[in-house]
């Protein structure tokens, strides 16, 4: 499950807001950058991103932890998530602009995420997390009423 993208910390004099990303036992706090993106922003990507992977059995989407404006900034911080039948893979990653063949869309940011790798480079496996389609829908059904 994928806890709610703000969960506490947000103000609307703020420049960042407290977040949980939730996945079967793993839990981890993060900070989201208030100064492109409102928190309201944020829900809405998530609900696009979740709705994108849940959608398709093979789809590849991303949950955008934290976003500058992507004119003036080198990377954007996500969470990519990779369908495989019921199963989701859940890494962290960054999404370097500068690598871009075109200019990044902040309402398709699944579109720039690349491939699933269960080692990096240097052969030292990528941490990922493990959750199902279902607990996904339930989650967003839940967060969003839909």
């Amino acid at each position: 499950m994928i806890d709610d993208p703000v969960s506490e910390g947000a103000t609307p004099s703020s420049s960042d807001a407290v977040a949980r990303i939730r996945v079967g036992s793993f839990t981890e706090t993060f900070l989201m950058d208030l100064s492109f993106w409102s928190v309201d922003e944020y829900r809405r990507s998530w609900e696009s991103a979740l709705r994108e992977i849940e959608f398709s059995e093979t789809a590849t989407s991303c949950l955008i932890a934290s976003i500058t404006d992507p004119e003036a900034s080198n990377f954007i911080s996500c969470w990519p998530m990779y369908r495989d039948g019921d199963v989701i893979h859940v890494q962290n990653s960054l999404i370097f602009l500068d690598e871009l063949d075109e200019r990044f869309d902040p309402q398709e940011p699944w579109r720039y995420v690349q491939p699933r790798c269960e080692v990096d480079e240097d052969g030292n496996r990528i941490s990922e997390w493990v959750t199902s389609a279902s607990e996904v829908r339930q989650f967003r059904e839940s967060a969003w009423g839909l």
